[in-house]
């Protein structure tokens, strides 16, 4: 795919997926959306990327859906999406309850971490909050944004925010659609930390570098899994679960290796074992 409002780069075994609209401060698109899409389900199946990391081009993050697709709804006296039923589908099939906008995320075998370099509102609100861990710049503006158009809480946002946050301060979000900065998003625990802005990649980086290291590549797929499907689910049968799954992978080559490294006080050799 030619890729016209985002850019791709993989190093390090980490992809980078970034919003590249700066002019328009990364506003929301259909064809954005198919972009966005289709790197993540290109990401998800490279064997070379343990980890996806999301971030804006510029000063924001996300401003949510650009005003140009808005007027188009009303032109049009209906909402449309911009995209066709040819978009990609990553994360589909794990589990019923994932085969949705945006709830995909959770179906992805690798972990993603949205880099919140500048504001996030609307639907850039929405993948920082899909994502699996949030880092952002001091300073930046998080809002939901959709009371103040006359729209409900977009795909989702009004079930992933009070797992999030909690009810209270999820209910202070969605029925305000006010700003909050990234410090107070800290404290409400929305956001894993808050950094300056030119320190905010580096962090990032050292962070998933750190994680893919030290962590095996099935234990971050299976219990990215297990957090997702355990938000639908029993305590019973996410026990049963994890007991099956505890039985399976300590027969795999990674569990001998983890135990070798932790004994030999050295970094674990992932898949890389002659």
């Amino acid at each position: 795919m030619e890729l016209k409002v985002t850019q791709y780069a993989v190093a390090d075994e980490i992809a980078t997926i970034m919003l590249n609209r700066p002019q328009r401060m990364n506003t929301w698109t259909g064809r954005m959306e198919t972009e966005y899409r289709w790197l993540l389900a290109k990401a998800d199946r490279d064997p070379h990327v343990r980890a996806i990391v999301v971030t804006g081009a510029g000063r924001a993050f996300c401003a949510g859906a650009d005003s140009r697709a808005l007027e188009g709804h009303i032109v049009k006296g209906r909402y449309d999406s911009g995209t066709t039923d040819e978009i990609a589908k990553p994360g589909y099939g794990v589990r019923p309850e994932f085969d949705a906008n945006f709830a995909y995320h959770f179906g992805l075998t690798k972990p993603v971490i949205a880099a919140i370099n500048g504001p996030a509102a609307g639907a850039g609100l929405i993948i920082a909050c899909f994502a699996d861990l949030r880092f952002a710049a001091a300073g930046a503006k998080l809002t939901t944004s959709h009371g103040k158009l006359n729209l409900p809480a977009e795909y989702g946002l009004s079930w992933i925010l009070p797992r999030l946050i909690g009810l209270t301060r999820a209910n202070d979000m969605l029925l305000t659609s006010r700003v909050v900065l990234a410090e107070e998003a800290l404290t409400m625990g929305l956001v894993n930390t808050v950094l300056p802005p030119d320190e905010l990649m580096p962090y990032t980086y050292n962070y998933v570098r750190k994680m893919i290291t030290t962590v095996s590549p099935g234990s971050l797929r299976e219990t990215k899994r297990q957090i997702y499907s355990d938000l639908h689910r029993d305590v019973h049968s996410a026990v049963a679960d994890a007991t099956a799954l505890l039985e399976r992978m300590a027969t795999e080559p990674d569990f001998a290796e983890g135990v070798s490294a932790f004994l030999e006080k050295r970094l674990p050799r992932w898949g890389k074992r002659k």
